[in-house]
């Protein structure tokens, strides 16, 4: 199972960027939730973002309200940041869930960085 992420880059603050994972190796069935976590320097790896396969979602405090994540399949998936902030620097991985052991699969991540 491998899943990229792209989308990362340099963006001043107030900007927007939409991030982007793809999973493969996988049988759609058998793939669950997608999640986007970041981890700042020095900082512990944290969730932003999650997406049920019904569409069901759930934010972080720190991005509700000026975040949202979808997909359009269950192999394809985004999180769009808005009025990005210097905190929200960080390298963004995307995870899935495989249905069949619950065994949790990363991608490589992507940098997004927030001047201001």
């Amino acid at each position: 199972v491998q899943l990229q992420a792209s989308g990362g880059g340099l963006v001043q603050a107030g900007g927007t960027l939409r991030l982007s994972c793809r999973i493969s190796g996988i049988i759609t069935s058998n793939i669950g939730i997608m999640s986007w976590f970041r981890q700042a320097p020095g900082k512990q790896r944290e969730l932003v973002a999650s997406i049920t396969r019904s569409g069901g979602t759930e934010y972080a405090d720190s991005v509700k309200g000026r975040s949202t994540i979808s997909r359009d399949s269950a192999k394809i998936g985004y999180l769009q940041i808005r009025d990005l902030k210097p905190e929200d620097t960080a390298i963004y991985y995307c995870q899935t869930l495989r249905l069949s052991d619950s065994r949790d699969y990363w991608g490589q991540g992507t940098q997004v960085t927030v001047s201001s």
